[in-house]
């Protein structure tokens, strides 16, 4: 009976699968990686990354299957508790600029659903575009303080719908040439010269677009103890996982080189980053001689997905914070303060303040699509840095290996294990760090580059307060 509710290996990867992988990483990847030539950037990425990634994750969860607060347990476990305050805050302070792009991002899905065209938003006045960008994300805070939180169960919709909308597109666009010949596809250059990417300062600098696609599996670290036989069971799933990523990355990459020039892209960037998941679905109906039914749909689900991470991501990340005992000895007693609803109300506040900040400074940017870039941008420079807590939470597991003796083990060899532990660290470090310049955009540099001192800055005086706290009661 017990092995009954074992999870398959297969069906951990298709659990996997839904959560790490989304169309945006297809377009994101072939837009800042000069369209096909991505394809070699993204079998590299998940060779000497993403798998090694995937199986030190499971061997964190089967060391300590018990513990329910992720990544954050993890180093509390192997280090200290004042460093899984740390590890907390960095989750945390990471979706504040996260939080700060749903606003825009839903919007723009609305203006898609409306208007049906691109440029009916990107003629809209920056400065009003941002301040209905704060007031959707005031009013989400609200609701958030109330307590309230009815797009929850929309989100796993949205995700979901997102999920399959992403694995169609791909069906259908490789279909499209047998069923309407005369569609007008681009032919891709798919020569080995034209493979092999520029090596130059803006490829390097955009490495993090990258990272930021494939991170995020530990999510899934909760269910390493019950697949079926983990020893096996959960590398075969991942290295599923991988397959399925890697072969969804190069057939959608290649469905993008039937539709879209990459001199194209690099002339009307922020065009495309705004719009080609859109402007994707809406060539893909007129293929389909569906009109515009494909892509609204697809805009109407992104809406949904935008507004409803954004309530989430809002309330969950703080809870996570705030709500963990060991985390709490850190942090000042204001921000504890909860009301008749439960909600961390100051804490709110502090996500007002900082991620309001950044709306706020993007009304001085000229066009409310390259605001879209930025914030693509920042989040791919911000999110992974969390990742970095991952791999040191490993190599610290790996350094008391004889004390939590996991059931399963990514390499049985120690100094395999700390090269991989460390590779992964020093490639994450270095993408995030580079990823911060922009080249002949002085202004999205200086965002990069002062949001995640400031959000670090904070999390260390935090517990200065707190510190001061105790010694004046």
């Amino acid at each position: 009976m017990e092995s009954s509710k074992k999870i398959v290996w297969y069906n951990l990867a298709f659990m996997a699968f839904s959560t790490v992988w989304g169309f945006g990483n297809v377009l994101n990847g072939y837009m800042y990686f000069n369209g096909v030539q991505v394809i070699f950037s993204w079998v590299l990425m998940f060779a000497l990354y993403f798998v090694p990634y995937a199986l030190m994750v499971g061997e964190l969860g089967s060391a300590f299957k018990n513990s329910g607060g992720g990544v954050s347990s993890w180093i509390h476990e192997t280090i200290s508790p004042k460093f899984a305050y740390y590890a907390g805050w960095t989750y945390w302070a990471c979706h504040v600029t996260y939080i700060a792009s749903k606003g825009s991002g839903g919007l723009k899905a609305l203006s898609w659903m409306v208007f049906q065209n691109s440029e009916t938003y990107a003629s809209f006045d920056t400065r009003l575009v941002q301040l209905a960008t704060l007031g959707v994300f005031l009013l989400f805070c609200w609701i958030a303080s109330k307590g309230l939180n009815p797009l929850k169960k929309l989100a796993t919709l949205a995700g979901t719908s997102m999920f399959v909308m992403s694995i169609l597109y791909i069906i259908m666009m490789f279909a499209a040439p047998a069923i309407n010949p005369g569609g007008g596809y681009l032919h891709a250059d798919f020569s080995w010269s034209n493979l092999i990417p520029q090596f130059d300062t803006k490829y390097f600098t955009s490495l993090s677009i990258l990272v930021f696609a494939v991170g995020g599996c530990e999510k899934i670290s909760p269910y390493v103890n019950k697949v079926e036989n983990p020893s096996k069971g959960f590398p075969k799933g991942m290295i599923a996982l991988a397959i399925m990523v890697m072969v969804c990355a190069i057939l959608g990459t290649v469905a993008m080189g039937m539709m879209f020039d990459p001199a194209d892209i690099a002339n009307n960037f922020d065009a495309y980053n705004a719009n080609g998941s859109y402007w994707a679905f809406q060539k893909l109906g007129e293929y389909y001689g569906m009109g515009n039914i494909l892509m609204i749909i697809y805009a109407a689900c992104n809406a949904i997905g935008q507004f409803s991470t954004l309530v989430i991501s809002i309330d969950a990340p703080l809870r996570m914070l705030l709500d963990n005992e060991d985390a709490r000895q850190f942090i000042p007693t204001k921000l504890l303060k909860q009301n008749k609803y439960g909600a961390y109300v100051n804490g709110i506040w502090m996500v007002v303040i900082l991620s309001g900040s950044i709306i706020l400074i993007q009304a001085l940017v000229p066009s409310a699509d390259t605001v879209l870039r930025q914030l693509t941008q920042l989040n791919s420079v911000t999110m992974p840095m969390r990742y970095l807590w991952v791999f040191l939470a490993y190599i610290m597991l790996r350094k008391k290996i004889k004390k939590f003796n996991p059931e399963y083990k990514f390499v049985k060899n120690q100094k395999v294990a700390y090269f991989f532990g460390f590779w992964c660290f020093f490639v994450t470090a270095f993408c995030c760090i580079l990823g911060m310049y922009k080249e002949g955009d002085l202004f999205t540099t200086l965002l990069n580059v002062i949001t995640p001192i400031v959000l670090t800055a904070l999390g260390l005086i935090l517990p200065m307060i707190k510190k001061r706290e105790k010694t004046n009661a």
